[in-house]
């Protein structure tokens, strides 16, 4: 019997889409890069536009002016899909309402809800706070009346608003139809994770 050794898989490595990325997160020029590594910014050019296959040594000096890990350039990204019917439901201590987490358990950066509220849903009589920097409540379609301690607010289908994080508030849907809500929480305000 033969070994099978292992072949490459010939698709390209693209590295540059993130070497770009990660400069233009810290502001940084192509010619800021260039002077710092010696490289003429064609040739960095060229790289992000994975016209070219740098050596590993010019690879290391590139990630080093950026503070970028060598690895990370080869790590596949994280994209996770939840299809609505997966997307498992849960209780943020509303009634009458059924909600979906939309982003992974193990996300922390932000969670995605959806809710549906149906006529008479409420978020509860006493105002709630969540623990995050910002709370965005998206109407997709019906009305949400939103209390908060100087009074409430009325949103319809295409609203948006914003929450300033732990910020006691309460929802209601007095209408007699279903209300779709997205809701955005930011930071995640709890995880699956631990």
């Amino acid at each position: 019997m033969r070994a099978v050794h292992p072949t490459p898989s010939g698709a390209p490595l693209a590295i540059g889409v993130k070497l770009r990325s990660t400069r233009l997160a810290q502001a940084l020029t192509i010619a800021d890069v260039a002077a710092a590594t010696g490289l003429s910014t064609g040739f960095i050019s060229r790289v992000e536009r994975d016209e070219t296959s740098p050596s590993v040594s010019t690879l290391v000096t590139l990630c080093q002016v950026l503070s970028l890990p060598l690895g990370s350039l080869f790590e596949a990204p994280e994209n996770e899909v939840i299809s609505l019917a997966d997307a498992p439901r849960i209780n943020m201590g509303g009634s009458h309402a059924v909600e979906r987490l939309l982003t992974p358990r193990s996300e922390s950066r932000v969670q995605v809800l959806r809710s549906l509220l149906e006529a008479g849903a409420t978020g509860g009589e006493e105002l709630y706070t969540i623990n995050c920097d910002v709370e965005i409540v998206h109407v997709l379609s019906g009305t949400l009346r939103v209390r908060l301690v100087g009074g409430t607010v009325d949103l319809l289908t295409g609203d948006t608003m914003t929450l300033a994080g732990r910020e006691p508030h309460s929802w209601d849907n007095n209408s007699d139809a279903v209300t779709e809500l997205i809701w955005t929480i930011v930071p995640a305000a709890w995880s699956g994770s631990s």
